[in-house]
């Protein structure tokens, strides 16, 4: 016997949240997506191409009205708490893209209530834990194949064409800084791989690529030095103006090998040989990069709740990359060696 769809809203539909409702709509058997939150100029498009209804522009009403078993979060990130809370004392399963929040207080009340709620499912967006790239490569480290972890080096890198959208972002919201929107999932990668938490951070940034951001308290391009409890250390750059597109990597060195995911940003197997030479075209954004690694975290979500279980992925394992996060822009904001605190 089939299990009855589980009924989903969402809640932002910027470019994240639209994938994550196509996803929901195209891709997902066990969800059916029942009503959006959006801004009032985002309504129409969800109308027009999600076949849903029932559309809003406050979440409580939405929560309120509609009859809902789970929620996907993807709003600005210095709302995620607050819609959490309201979600998961209205009785529904929450899965909200990383990060947590901004703000420490906010999101230690979040927790709070994440854990006064344990038969309801909370499940945060890493999706590329769930990348099978990074899953094989996983598996092999876990299998000993390279030996002890010395060293690990996570990019984030946007592309160029990015640029001025994410300017008008920082101009109206606060992004958290650049390693707390840049390299979250890189954070979270260095954890999951070492099995270690780190200790220390020296982190440097600037503007060189982008001045404009200068007087948005933003940078374009930050780097932090993370030493681990156990002594290997970890390389962390994000950036936003990769003129080629999308670079997204992570390097892993042991005692007797080294893995690296991701090296060159290639879209598929073909070459282009023309009049601007030998060519391998480019991913252009996370989507494009993680476009199934996406879907199945939303499977996986789907699955946990079917089944009654907690996801893999804990509200600890969020809470632990934003402190990082934060760690290094505070090393970044007073040039000094910030000392982690877990």
């Amino acid at each position: 016997m089939n299990n009855p769809k589980i009924k989903i809203a969402v809640i932002g539909l910027g470019r994240l949240g639209s994938f994550h409702a196509q996803n929901i709509v195209n891709r997902v058997d066990s969800l059916e997506l029942v009503a959006v939150c959006a801004a009032e100029n985002q309504l129409q498009w969800a109308q027009d191409n999600l076949n849903v209804s029932a559309v809003y522009t406050d979440y409580k009403k939405m929560i309120d009205n509609e009859a809902l078993d789970a929620v996907v979060i993807a709003s600005p990130t210095a709302l995620h708490p607050e819609m959490t809370i309201y979600a998961l004392n209205a009785g529904l399963h929450v899965f909200c893209e990383k990060p947590l929040g901004i703000n420490l207080s906010s999101v230690d009340e979040m927790i709070s209530v994440i854990n006064s709620h344990p038969h309801q499912i909370f499940q945060s967006g890493f999706m590329r834990r769930f990348d099978e790239s990074y899953q094989y490569a996983k598996k092999m480290v876990g299998q000993g194949a390279i030996g002890d972890i010395i060293y690990l080096r996570g990019y984030g890198v946007d592309p160029l064409s990015g640029m001025e959208s994410f300017t008008k972002f920082a101009a109206a919201a606060d992004s958290g800084g650049i390693f707390l929107d840049m390299n979250i999932h890189d954070i979270d990668l260095v954890r999951w791989f070492s099995g270690h938490e780190p200790v220390r951070v020296w982190a440097l940034a600037n503007n060189i690529a982008a001045p404009e951001l200068k007087d948005l308290g933003e940078y374009e391009t930050g780097v932090a030095q993370l030493e681990m409890d156990n002594g290997s250390i970890a390389t962390l750059l994000g950036g936003r103006h990769a003129a080629h597109g999308y670079q997204v990597e992570l390097e892993v060195m042991g005692a007797n090998g080294w893995l690296r995911i991701g090296e060159h940003s290639e879209k598929n197997l073909v070459t282009i040989f023309n009049q601007e030479g030998i060519v391998r075209p480019a991913f252009q954004d996370f989507i494009e990069r993680f476009n199934h690694a996406f879907i199945l975290e939303l499977q996986d979500f789907a699955n946990n709740i079917i089944k009654g279980q907690q996801p893999s992925i804990t509200v600890e394992d969020g809470l632990k990359a934003l402190k990082i996060a934060k760690a290094c822009q505070e090393s970044v904001n007073t040039g000094k060696v910030v000392d982690i605190k877990l």
